[in-house]
């Protein structure tokens, strides 16, 4: 496993995971790639020429960051690297507190950002048709 700056070719060559098909539609608009490349804190992990995943942070304003992940479909073979990557990017951060939102019926998605640290900010009551395509989302936070 590589980890790499992220860059929009990397959006663009991941093959997402059946939980995230939903997003493909806003990840393939023109320029979208490139906003998250210019945001900085966002980088790649790749086995081989293998895009697995794509994750960042996209600052809101001083202290506050929403943190993104996408991640391919051969990303369960590589979980251990993946979230020992994106562990160690999330505890080098100097934002006070990094949220994170996670489609409500993906229980894996879930259970992942609270190995991550995070904390379910909206339990039993997701924010109501949060994505593009109308899907309900937990809102989650982790806050140093």
């Amino acid at each position: 496993m590589q980890i790499v700056r992220f860059t929009p070719a990397h959006l663009a060559a991941l093959e997402l995971q059946d939980a995230q098909i939903h997003l493909s539609s806003e990840l393939t608009r023109p320029g979208y790639g490139d906003m998250l490349a210019a945001a900085g804190q966002s980088f790649s992990a790749l086995a081989g020429d293998r895009v697995v995943c794509v994750a960042g942070l996209l600052p809101q304003w001083e202290g506050r960051a929403i943190a993104w992940a996408l991640l391919s479909r051969q990303a369960g073979r590589y979980f251990l690297p993946v979230h020992r990557a994106v562990h160690g990017f999330l505890a080098q951060s100097a934002f006070r507190r990094v949220e994170a939102f996670v489609d409500a019926e993906f229980s894996r998605g879930c259970r992942w950002l609270e190995m991550l640290g995070f904390d379910n900010e909206t339990p039993g009551a997701p924010m109501r048709k949060y994505t593009p395509d109308g899907k309900d989302c937990f809102l989650y936070a982790r806050v140093k």
